[in-house]
């Protein structure tokens, strides 16, 4: 089945003064209709970086997209022009950002700011829109739709914030719906209304969703498939069961140990020792090389590649090109 968004070999990079840092670096990715990918790695990992090079957002005067292909339902991305760009951003293409606050306009209603992709890619009539609006703010499970639709950004809660947010996203039916850290900063109750919103969006239009977050809890309950991230490199490809089940991984390893166990509340909570490394240095060697406990030697001297394992698993780790090589 042909994937609705294929990503291969994508390199982002950023300008710093202390050099390139290589947000994003050889990305592989692929989603189908109906589809939830979660990308999941600490901050700093190229999560963000990959989605906005996805919705051709990198800003020009600092980072640029090096090399690679962005398809999305059998287009090229990165050959289509500006202007065809804008026209598929908010329309087939959506993001509910992480920060609603510095994403919402301040001086415009929160009505006027949903009415404005469906006028601009729909083409429907103001007072069409304005009915629109009220649809997607009660669609949403927010109350007094037609009073909030009047009202501005910093009169709403964070989670009233974030779902408007997510009307917004999804106004004009978006095949690819991406989702940055929609549920940070949230309480928890909250927290599960936005997933089962999100959920509900999937099942009834069979829209593809990527889901970018560094919370596990919210990965098992969301994902289909599962992108682990390190240092803008992808080091595992798996099926959501079997992540939790088995990673393979050893940074995987250690995000899995580093959950809160209930009956194991007296023991020291683990941490993945050392930092993650300057993404202005990175060398040859494995990124993970000396947070790794189970590095070998040539993890000192070379990069792994990401290898299929089969059954829809990829690791990019040397202690599994024997045991990849032996099953092919």
């Amino acid at each position: 089945m042909n994937a609705l968004v294929e990503i291969q070999n994508v390199s982002t990079y950023f300008k710093s003064e202390q050099g390139v840092v290589k947000a994003v670096d050889a990305l592989d990715l692929r989603i189908h209709e109906g589809e939830t990918v979660c990308i999941v790695g600490e901050s700093g990992c190229g999560k963000s970086a990959a989605a906005m090079s996805l919705m051709g957002l990198i800003p020009e005067a600092v980072g640029s997209i090096v090399s690679g292909e962005i398809w999305f339902a059998g287009r090229d991305l990165r050959k289509v022009s500006k202007e065809e760009m804008r026209k598929l951003r908010g329309n087939e293409l959506a993001m509910i950002f992480q920060e609603p606050m510095s994403s919402l306009n301040p001086v415009l209603t929160i009505g006027e700011q949903i009415m404005e992709p469906i006028m601009e890619h729909q083409g429907l009539s103001k007072k069409v829109a304005q009915a629109r609006a009220i649809e997607l703010i009660e669609l949403v499970g927010i109350p007094r739709a037609k009073e909030i639709a009047k009202s501005y950004p910093h009169e709403l809660s964070g989670g009233m914030l974030q779902r408007i947010m997510i009307a917004i996203a999804i106004s004009c039916n978006p095949r690819l719906l991406i989702a940055d850290e929609p549920t940070t900063a949230l309480d928890v109750t909250i927290q599960a209304q936005i997933l089962d919103l999100l959920r509900k969006i999937k099942e009834e239009a069979q829209t593809a969703i990527l889901f970018i977050t560094h919370d596990l809890g919210v990965v098992a309950e969301m994902a289909d498939q599962v992108v682990v991230m390190y240092a803008g490199k992808v080091v595992e490809v798996s099926p959501v069961v079997e992540l939790f089940e088995e990673p393979k991984h050893p940074y995987t390893q250690g995000l899995l140990r580093s959950k809160p166990v209930l009956n194991q509340r007296r023991a020291k909570l683990y941490s993945i020792p050392g930092q993650v490394p300057n993404p202005t240095t990175l060398g040859e060697a494995c990124y993970f090389l000396e947070r790794c406990d189970q590095c070998l030697a040539i993890c000192r001297v070379k990069q792994p590649p990401l290898r299929d394992g089969g059954d829809g698993r990829k690791v990019a780790c040397w202690l599994y090109e024997e045991e990849i090589a032996g099953g092919k």
